[in-house]
């Protein structure tokens, strides 16, 4: 006989139902529990209790995976030592999934129900086995998530600076770009000069001169053309509309508050790279991805947190499934749509780092290059998109393979000759 627990997790509760294969018996326990070693630890005295009784040959406890409600009860039963002598397998499910699986039931939606469905989601075993991953991975993966949402954010606050740059000093962005003089306009030299006590009205009435030695200051010396940028910089100021003394304030403020911003994110993220650095280090996959030119630290540890031990998938069209990177087919009688879409429905921090990953790889490598500049050329619009995102889906072949069999990236002969 075998034994399902489902578990509906929130942040207050566990909603819990055990149930066997052995539709006679069906549900043994349902229970509105706290999410908390107190409730968990009523539901082990509950698995426990059953097996004396029933003698289970397979337990598994399922739920959904709800990130931050669902990880400390997960770790509780997967590391207990009790439930671990009994091969007690916790498993972690995509909640849509299970939420089609109980639509098809035309049920009310309530937690206990919830808890129901979950369980017998997981006893029709046709469920992923998605064993939870190692925790030195989880630790992994708190690092690599945390980074990933301070850089999304470190881009939106760029572009709110932008656009308050352009209330200030609306042509500053053209007279960069026009020069090409490889700066933008949240460089710390322009960041300082449009944020500090300088008025446009200052700064064009500097002196060139004057106006070349402060921007090497504040550069350190760091530009080749400081004049070119000098001059640059004047332009805009001579061509960009002037705000009222109100407008000026408000702006000014704003800007200097999105400045701070800016270099505290910056900060923070230079810290945790070196923290990512220092954990991913001692893992052997890290030696395996970061082998493949064009794939750094940041991108493979950002893979590794993501995918823990690769033994977890059976092969790379699950692991492709898994990041989302799969695509649904489209059939009717013996017709085929040729325009299928990607699923978009696993883990975006996976998807986003292969997908990171396979641009920069395609930079460096003649083979990734090819088959990216085949695809690109294959269909009139959305080139660099749909190209990208199948070229991360080849590179998850590239992934599955090296961290399966514990081994460096070797190109291809044909691609060495023709190098």
């Amino acid at each position: 006989m075998k034994c399902f627990v489902g578990l509906d997790v929130s942040s207050t509760k566990l909603d819990v139902c055990i149930m066997t294969n052995d539709t006679e018996l069906d549900v043994l326990f349902s229970a509105s529990l706290a999410n908390d070693l107190s409730g968990a630890s009523e539901i082990k005295k509950q698995v426990l209790g059953l097996n004396e009784r029933y003698h289970f040959n397979r337990i598994v406890i399922g739920m959904e995976a709800t990130s931050l409600y669902s990880f400390h009860p997960a770790m509780f039963f997967n590391d207990d030592s009790d439930l671990k002598k009994l091969n007690t397998e916790v498993m972690i499910e995509q909640p849509n999934k299970i939420k089609k699986y109980r639509e098809a039931f035309e049920e009310n939606k309530n937690d206990t129900i919830d808890a129901f469905y979950i369980a017998d989601y997981f006893r029709i075993e046709r469920f992923t086995r998605s064993y939870l991953k190692e925790e030195k991975y989880l630790a992994l993966q708190h690092l690599t998530r945390t980074r990933l949402q301070l850089v999304e954010q470190l881009v939106q606050t760029k572009q709110h600076f932008i656009e308050n740059i352009y209330y200030k000093c609306n042509t500053l962005s053209v007279e960069l770009k026009n020069e090409a003089l490889n700066t933008s306009v949240w460089s710390a030299t322009i960041m300082t000069l449009m944020t500090e006590d300088y008025t446009l009205d200052e700064l064009a009435e500097t002196p060139l001169e004057e106006f070349v030695e402060l921007i090497q200051k504040l550069g350190r010396g760091r530009f080749k053309a400081p004049d070119k940028l000098a001059k640059a910089i004047k332009a805009a100021i001579r061509g960009s509309y002037r705000l009222s003394l109100v407008q000026q304030d408000s702006v000014n403020i704003v800007l200097s508050l999105l400045a701070r911003e800016i270099r505290s994110l910056e900060k923070m993220i230079k810290e945790i790279d070196q923290a990512i650095e220092d954990m991913v280090e001692i893992l052997p996959e890290y030696q395996c991805l970061t082998s493949v030119p064009g794939i750094g630290k940041v991108f493979a540890a950002g893979i590794i947190a993501e995918i823990g031990q690769i033994e977890r998938f059976k092969d790379h069209p699950q692991v492709a499934k898994y990041a989302g990177l799969n695509w649904k087919e489209t059939q009717s009688g013996t017709t085929s749509s040729q325009n299928t879409s990607l699923a978009k429905r696993g883990n975006r921090y996976l998807r986003y780092y292969l997908v990171e990953a396979a641009n920069s790889v395609r930079r460096h490598n003649l083979e990734y290059a090819k088959f990216y500049k085949k695809k690109k050329n294959e269909v009139p619009k959305h080139k660099h998109k749909r190209a990208i995102v199948l070229t991360a889906r080849k590179l998850v072949r590239l992934v599955d393979v090296l961290l399966r069999n514990h081994q460096l990236y070797t190109p291809p002969r044909r691609f060495m000759e023709d190098n």
